[in-house]
């Protein structure tokens, strides 16, 4: 009884805060264009399965996903997996001692960015107006190892206690320095990228990997440093993207260079 006590609560939830767009959409259509909406069944069939994916979804979401982040965080964070208290005589948390912390938050970043479907949509879309320039792996990897920089050094944040915005700071100087050389095609999909990062898969795991690790780390507040991580999980897919595009543009030129320099030398 608590399953579907809990699901009816969470389609209702749900139903509450789609309804504004539906209104938003269908006012539009029928006041302001003064068109009738077509496709009315399809239309309200689609509506009704945006319904029930949600609500599983966001149902999934508590019972599973933010359950199993905190777990994760709190028994790789245990004295007893660590081998010890990871806090030194100073009173400081050894950094050092949280190494499989930093793995799993990389491989978890690396994994479920590959696997999110705005990204996957934007990578599509990218590949078909680029005429195959942009290719969908290639953007997915380079958003993906972006995810797995931030996500890691954002737990190393949170095990430090170092303030968040020296970190913000610095990537965003470093974003700003890479928009003036980057190619200018790439620019726009780059911040793109960082964007859709921060989506259905990643941000529940991600979220509550932060909150896990802020409650077990000695001396964290879970308010303060507890949040944060997706701000390096949307900052760092665009330095990756641009280097990406960077470092394509100078293996071009480079191959360039040596087909040039082969024909010189055949001449």
């Amino acid at each position: 009884m608590d399953l579907f006590t809990g699901l009816a609560h969470t389609l209702y939830s749900t139903l509450h805060d789609v309804f504004p767009i539906v209104a938003v959409v269908i006012g539009f259509q029928v006041l302001v264009l003064r068109r009738p909406i077509p496709n009315l069944g399809k239309s309200l069939i689609g509506f009704v399965y945006v319904l029930i994916g949600l609500t599983l979804f966001l149902a999934g979401l508590e019972r599973a996903l933010f359950p199993l982040g905190k777990l994760m965080a709190y028994q790789l964070t245990s004295p007893t997996f660590l081998g010890g208290d990871p806090v030194s005589a100073s009173g400081l948390v050894r950094w050092q001692d949280y190494g499989w912390v930093y793995v799993f938050a990389a491989a978890l970043g690396f994994a479920t960015t590959l696997a999110e479907p705005a990204l996957i949509a934007v990578a599509v879309k990218a590949q078909s107006v680029s005429g195959g320039t942009v290719r969908v792996w290639g953007l997915r990897v380079a958003v993906a190892l972006g995810v797995a920089i931030g996500i890691t050094l954002g737990t190393y944040r949170i095990v430090t206690g170092t303030p968040l915005h020296y970190y913000i700071i610095a990537g965003y100087v470093i974003v700003v320095i890479q928009t003036v050389f980057a190619p200018r095609a790439i620019i726009p999909l780059a911040y793109d990228s960082g964007g859709v990062t921060t989506s259905t898969v990643t941000v529940p795991l991600v979220a509550a990997l932060g909150l896990g690790l802020a409650s077990t780390v000695p001396g964290r507040n879970v308010l303060i440093d507890g949040f944060g991580l997706i701000a390096f999980a949307s900052l760092f897919p665009i330095i990756t993207v641009m280097g990406y595009a960077q470092l394509s543009d100078w293996w071009s030129l480079r191959r360039k260079q040596r087909q040039a320099s082969a024909k010189d030398d055949d001449n």
